[in-house]
């Protein structure tokens, strides 16, 4: 899998590079343009879209930082540092949403004026560019979480974009101020449960737990049912990085010359059937945990 990754690496940091530049002009844009017409709005969401583009180079660097090769003090490499940018980097999209999720609050409460054309301007360019950013992101989202992360913070800005031209256009046509914060609020509120699972999804492969594809107790079940083998126990699965599960076991078998045969089927079960390519197997002598005790083994 790692052979992999090498491979995928230089699309991801690409994709990543041509998502900054896009955000870099963007938020230029609406900069010039919200001192130009003295627009406080814009020059927010101009600084909103900086906390996506600092996202988005941390991606990066977390990338590159993963590349890097195992040693002697990193044994499995940096490859668990995708998880660490992905759940920092929801973690930012999570305040940055419940931000804009208050400020549609305060004023739905307190409407300001807001001019409709301004809006679908800006609203305009802003969706092409984000739209452009999640369409290279989205490629390699759904293979690597850090890609997933990032493309999250371009897929919001792509909505609330969205939204600003929809909200423009009522705007401009009934003068309802109200409907720009209340747009903002129900795109907040659809984003937070992909928020949610992103950090579930993180948290969980940084703690270790078992990834959601692979079913513990059907791998234990699995191997119990290999010719020669007694008892499977201190059996533990986690991942090192988005498609690299690792898994380490204890077999107890009652026949010495059964050893190798069943090394062999529990190597071929483990790659073919649930595709663990990396699994240390203990092959022990049935009962021989029962006499020492193991009060971690499952």
């Amino acid at each position: 899998m790692s052979h992999e990754h090498t491979h995928e690496a230089p699309k991801t940091l690409s994709a990543l590079i041509v998502a900054i530049i896009i955000n870099l002009g963007i938020v230029i844009f609406e900069i010039v343009f919200g001192i130009l017409s003295h627009s406080l709005s814009l020059i927010s969401d101009a600084v909103h879209n900086l906390t996506d583009i600092s996202s988005m180079v941390l991606g990066y660097f977390a990338e590159k930082i993963s590349l890097r090769p195992a040693n002697n003090t990193k044994t499995y490499g940096y490859k668990k540092v995708e998880f660490l940018a992905a759940f920092t980097n929801a973690l930012i999209l999570l305040i940055a949403t419940m931000y804009i999720l208050y400020e549609g609050i305060t004023r739905v409460l307190n409407p300001e004026q807001v001019l409709g054309w301004q809006m679908f301007v800006v609203g305009v360019v802003a969706l092409v560019g984000n739209s452009v950013s999640t369409w290279i992101l989205s490629k390699n989202s759904k293979t690597n979480t850090n890609m997933k992360a990032v493309w999250l913070h371009s897929l919001q800005d792509a909505l609330l974009s969205f939204g600003v031209i929809v909200g423009a256009v009522i705007i401009y046509i009934t003068q309802w101020n109200i409907v720009d914060p209340i747009i903002s609020i129900i795109i907040s509120i659809v984003l937070l449960k992909s928020i949610y699972s992103l950090l579930q999804e993180t948290f969980d492969a940084l703690v270790d737990s078992v990834p959601k594809n692979i079913n513990f107790e059907e791998i234990k079940s699995s191997m119990s049912k290999i010719d020669g083998v007694k008892y499977v126990s201190d059996l533990h699965i986690w991942l090192i990085s988005s498609h690299n599960p690792m898994l380490s076991v204890h077999l107890q078998i009652e026949d010495k010359e059964s050893l190798e045969k069943v090394f062999a089927k529990a190597k071929k079960m483990l790659y073919e059937k649930y595709n663990v390519k990396h699994a240390t197997i203990q092959i022990m002598p049935f009962a021989s945990e029962t006499k020492t005790g193991c009060a971690h083994c499952n």
